[in-house]
């Protein structure tokens, strides 16, 4: 008895349950060999269509950021701040993912980018993250070839969006300070895969009992020298900065031709 488990580097395995004090209790798992495979055979295809994502964003010259957070840590909140920012200088095309509803989605209409949604309702209660089918559909209501940018506002989630590769060429991470700061040593998949840490809600600072420089030193153990900023989307505090990190990241990859 086991859990299967991919690592960062795309490898798959199962975990016997021989180590309790260093996994816990893992008595509730019943990995089968069969399992592993389809999970493997559901991985590598979602890798190979992250793969055509990434060719096709290349040929239309669009840089794609893949935008993680939990529930409620101001995702749609700071796209609409950037959005206002950048309106004139990038072009931003959105893919709005959410179980249900449009109301994300259409907190961003009118702010100039193109958007599109995809609901994940219909799967199992649910499902819990975008995936590289998902965002193929996506981008091909998007004018590619008319973006600088694409941002995938991924499904609220600390666990799973952080397993699939969706065909993004960067990841930023919003954490809001009213998260705590073991967030990192409790869920260090999604931290460790961020290229950037955006923590949110910093105006709220002096009313939290939150120890900022803990929270630094948590997720630097799980993702050493990761870039970090921090912004408040209700006051501005940093936007401006963080709208910066995405004007450098496009001109980067135009300037480098990886796009």
């Amino acid at each position: 008895m086991g859990r299967f488990h991919r690592h960062d580097d795309g490898t798959a395995h199962e975990h016997a349950d021989d180590s309790p004090s260093r996994l816990g209790d893992l008595s509730a798992y019943e990995t089968s060999h069969d399992r592993i495979d389809v999970l493997e055979r559901i991985f590598d295809e979602n890798d190979r269509t992250a793969a055509a994502n990434r060719d096709d964003l290349a040929r239309a010259g669009a840089f794609a950021v893949n935008l993680m957070s939990s529930p409620g840590a101001g995702k749609t909140m700071l796209l609409s701040e950037t959005l206002r920012r950048l309106a004139g200088s990038i072009r931003v095309g959105i893919i709005e993912g959410d179980i249900e509803t449009s109301l994300d989605a259409d907190r961003l209409a009118g702010l100039g980018a193109d958007i599109t949604l995809i609901n994940t309702g219909n799967g199992f209660g649910g499902e819990c993250h975008l995936d590289a089918p998902m965002v193929r559909s996506a981008l091909a209501r998007l004018p590619l070839d008319q973006l600088d940018l694409v941002v995938i506002e991924n499904v609220g989630n600390l666990v799973c969006p952080a397993e699939f590769d969706v065909g993004e060429h960067a990841r930023a991470m919003i954490y809001s300070i009213t998260e705590g700061e073991e967030k990192p040593l409790k869920y260090p998949v999604m931290f460790r895969s961020a290229d950037l840490v955006v923590i949110n809600k910093i105006d709220l600072l002096p009313y939290l009992d939150f120890d900022l420089d803990l929270f630094r030193a948590n997720l630097h153990k799980i993702n050493p020298g990761v870039a970090t900023m921090v912004v408040s989307a209700r006051t501005g505090e940093g936007v401006g900065e963080w709208c910066e990190w995405l004007r450098a990241q496009v001109n980067a990859s135009a300037a480098a031709g990886t796009r």
